[in-house]
């Protein structure tokens, strides 16, 4: 008769064992749990390292939860003033990988909302308080603002985005 050629995975499972393919099949199914136990550890570290910041910050907000949800931060919890509310949100905003931040916080008393201002190019807080004020020399006012997050007024930079508080307080 001779030697004939089958495909070996193709046939009647006789023997009780696996074929390749569905050995690869488990293979693939365990390396993709292993990827997304990886995944939620990463995404569990990172936020519980922003929620470490704020409390570093000492920005309190009672029950603070921070989650993320790819490049958008979900941030919960009552804050004791809007510019603590304020100051989270631009913690969380001003962290290298986040693109949104959806705010669901509460305030226990209620305050005017301040402006955000995005850093430009050249921008100085003398310059940002000019634009605000149409006085330079009002820029410790937003320096305070910001405080505890900046920490000299000489350091800001593109793409940081700063609290602009009106001057009616």
């Amino acid at each position: 008769m001779g030697l004939f050629s089958f495909i070996k995975d193709a046939g009647a499972k006789l023997f009780g064992g696996k074929t390749s393919a569905e050995e690869a099949a488990e293979k693939a199914a365990e390396a993709a749990a292993e990827h997304a136990e990886a995944v939620a550890a990463e995404k569990a570290k990172a936020e519980a390292s922003i929620v470490e910041t704020i409390g570093d910050l000492e920005l309190h907000v009672e029950d603070l939860s921070v989650s993320l949800e790819g490049d958008t931060a979900i941030i919960t919890g009552k804050a004791h003033d809007q510019a603590t509310k304020e100051k989270v949100v631009l913690v969380v905003g001003n962290t290298q990988g986040i693109a949104m931040v959806d705010d669901r916080m509460e305030v226990e008393h209620k305050e005017p909302e301040a402006q955000f201002h995005t850093v430009a190019k050249g921008d100085t807080l003398g310059k940002i308080a000019k634009h605000y004020y149409g006085n330079a020399m009002k820029y410790p006012v937003i320096f305070e603002a910001n405080k505890p997050m900046l920490k000299d007024p000489n350091l800001i930079y593109p793409g940081q985005v700063l609290r602009i508080p009106s001057l009616d307080k």
